[in-house]
């Protein structure tokens, strides 16, 4: 059995390349679109409809090059085999640094491109990186390491934040405190204090206090759990 059919989007200016790559791949049993400007085919990209990009670097309009990096910045991951002339080492980094998949010097064998565009297209889509935890009204963001609940700003020390991070991302679930000990503090032994309790007691009263619903609860015998259902 054969691949599946590709939808792909050829950039290529120079009319007999086109010419052959449409009519190639076609062949190959892909459905190919083809344009001749960056601009066009930066528009076409971005409705996100394609499988697979085959970009020349040097076309009018708006290069190769650019056309990428403006994708990527305006969040689409489809991915791009550039396919150009520029085969230098310092052109396939600045190609792959400017979010290129893959990179294919002309001239080049038919045969290769089919089967690296079949392996692109394979790839599973790179889902989107959660970077902000939510219970009911309680959010944490990750990376700007900030938290606030019904859009009031809480501040946290670096320990309080990240057991409050280790909670949110088990939110729900019963969190013991062996676990807590050995992922927010390291500690794979029980050092006989009660660190998780006076950690968790400061975390309570900034997050709960004053907001009419307790979202962290005591699991008598247990351990833990932030829940916004209970």
């Amino acid at each position: 059995m054969g691949e599946p059919a590709v939808k792909i989007l050829v950039l290529e200016d120079e009319p007999d390349t086109a010419g052959y790559l449409r009519k190639g791949l076609s062949q190959a049993g892909h459905v190919v679109d083809l344009c001749h400007d960056g601009r066009d085919a930066f528009h076409l990209a971005l409705e996100g409809v394609y499988d697979v990009l085959v970009v020349d670097r040097m076309a009018p309009g708006m290069d190769g090059l650019k056309m990428v990096k403006s994708l990527r910045a305006a969040g689409v991951l489809t991915p791009v085999l550039f396919l150009t002339a520029l085969g230098g080492i310092g052109d396939r980094v600045e190609g792959l640094e400017a979010g290129g998949d893959d990179y294919l010097v002309k001239p080049f064998a038919f045969t290769e491109l089919v089967a690296r565009l079949n392996a692109l297209a394979r790839r599973p889509p790179i889902a989107e990186v959660q970077t902000v935890l939510q219970v009911g009204d309680l959010q944490l963001d990750m990376l700007k390491r900030t938290v606030a609940r019904a859009g009031r700003r809480i501040d946290l020390k670096p320990q309080e934040f990240r057991l409050l991070e280790f909670l949110m991302k088990h939110a729900g679930q019963i969190v013991t405190r062996t676990m807590l000990l050995e992922n927010v503090w390291s500690f794979h032994f029980d050092p006989k204090t009660n660190i998780v309790e006076s950690h968790m007691s400061r975390i309570r009263a900034k997050v709960d206090r004053g907001f009419g619903k307790e979202l962290i609860q005591t699991v008598r015998g247990a351990g833990y759990r932030i829940d916004a259902s209970a």
